[in-house]
């Protein structure tokens, strides 16, 4: 007979092999186990979907309501580095123990009474972590969705307040093929007289028939709330608010200031519940910190790292790229998943990139260095651009570095893989021709 799991490790690769897919749309199952947990949250719920944006709103809320002296329990996915990233307490990564104790939890009511109820890696997980945001005393949870929204596992937790921050083409197997689908499947998670604020300035129709039909009280960007400003600082003003002389949010990229005036409503829209004064905003804007979102490392070279995945983020990278000042030569590690338009990643940035490294990640949902290699030549026309193949990231990023000139940039973008890779041994700070983690 297996032992039962004791380490997070154990629980995690348990999970794997519950269900025969990884992703298996619907929330019966999760929903059973659930009501066997009596998983329930006292606190003002925000769920948070969309294509790209919805990691930098989770932690832009989470960073202004605890400068406003509120405990705050953020659950995001996936993860850069280690799997206790997915849920943070009060603006720290949860402990291991409170995770092996919560997935045990799981277990128990998952084969409870003999009706053994089948769970995917990410409807279990996100169940452990639930509960332990429902027994953590928390004065907020705010919840990303993982995928889509109507049926993603987050989406059985009633919110009292939605956001939908932009909706893109991605996940098409499971969400559909074209914006209004995928904006159907996203505003799955708005509720009859409750806020829903979407913050994407060109949403779908679907978006905004939804909050109709379902009678939600929309929160619109463009029509309910605004932005403006010039290049010191920036305003915002809503239903009954307004904030001025805001310095720009610390997380970079023009696409941020968007993160952040929906990130605004929704304060606005529970600021019964959830008051906050305008310095707790101003704080909470100017610390705000997460790793891998156009996150630019001072050294020789620079380095840039996004986790960039889809069309719509790499289009948004590009801008962001572009408006940095002059760099001779850009290199760029690349590496991203199989199910990805890849093609027009590529052709979005390629103007920009002078040497490429692709690199293999470490799962089979990946597509291989090789074939990303294929796909850029196919549709390269820069003259004088280069390519290469490496079997991980670390080893893209030796070479990229040992190819690189102090002045020159290098770029690390794609897959959470890709970064994660990076990352997983701290921060890198580059000094010319050298490598060295920060202590």
């Amino acid at each position: 007979m297996t032992p039962p799991p004791n380490t997070l490790d154990d629980w995690l690769a348990h999970c794997e092999q519950l269900h025969p897919t990884d992703i298996d749309m619907g929330l019966a199952r999760i929903r059973t186990v659930a009501e066997r947990m009596k998983i329930s949250f006292s606190c003002p719920v925000i769920s948070v979907a969309g294509t790209n944006g919805k990691g930098s709103t989770c932690t832009m809320l989470a960073a202004i309501l605890e400068q406003a002296g509120y405990r705050t329990g953020v659950y995001t996915s996936p993860h850069l580095v280690r799997f206790e990233e997915r849920l943070r307490l009060g603006g720290e990564p949860v402990e291991a123990a409170d995770l092996v104790a919560a997935f045990a939890r799981v277990e128990a009511a998952r084969v409870q009474e003999g009706a053994i109820q089948s769970l995917t890696y990410f409807e279990f997980s996100t169940l452990a972590i639930l509960d332990v945001m429902a027994r953590s005393a928390l004065d907020v949870a705010i919840l990303e969705v993982g995928l889509g929204g109507r049926l993603d596992a987050v989406n059985i937790i009633e919110p009292d307040c939605a956001v939908i921050t932009s909706v893109d083409l991605d996940h098409m197997a499971f969400l559909g093929n074209d914006r209004e689908s995928i904006g159907y499947e996203k505003a799955g998670i708005m509720r009859t007289g409750r806020p829903v604020v979407v913050s994407d300035p060109m949403p779908p129709q679907s978006v905004l028939d939804r909050a109709l039909e379902v009678g939600a009280d929309l929160w619109r960007f463009g029509v309910d709330f605004n932005v403006s400003g010039d290049k010191q600082q920036w305003g915002w003003a809503g239903r009954g608010r307004r904030y001025s002389g805001l310095a720009y949010p610390a997380l970079r990229g023009a696409n941020q200031l968007v993160n952040a005036a929906g990130v605004l409503a929704v304060l606005t829209a529970l600021r019964q519940r959830l008051p906050v004064t305008a310095q707790a905003v101003r704080n909470g804007l100017a610390f705000v910190e997460l790793p891998g979102r156009f996150q630019i490392i001072p050294g020789e070279p620079t380095l840039v790292l996004d986790v960039a995945h889809n069309p719509h983020s790499v289009a948004a990278l590009t801008a962001n790229l572009d408006a940095m000042s002059y760099f001779p030569t850009t290199h760029a590690v690349f590496g991203a998943m199989a199910d990805k338009d890849l093609a027009l990643m590529l052709g979005q940035v390629n103007p920009l990139i002078d040497k490429w490294y692709f690199t293999d990640l470490p799962t089979s949902r990946a597509s291989s260095a090789a074939d990303l290699m294929t796909k850029w030549q196919a549709q390269n026309t820069k003259k004088g651009a280069t390519a290469a193949v490496y079997a991980d990231p670390q080893q893209a990023l030796q070479a990229a570095i040992a190819a690189a000139d102090p002045t020159d940039r290098i770029v690390v973008f794609g897959s959470f893989y890709t970064v994660g890779g990076i990352l997983k041994d701290g921060v890198p700070r580059l000094h010319a021709k050298h490598l060295t983690p920060e202590v």
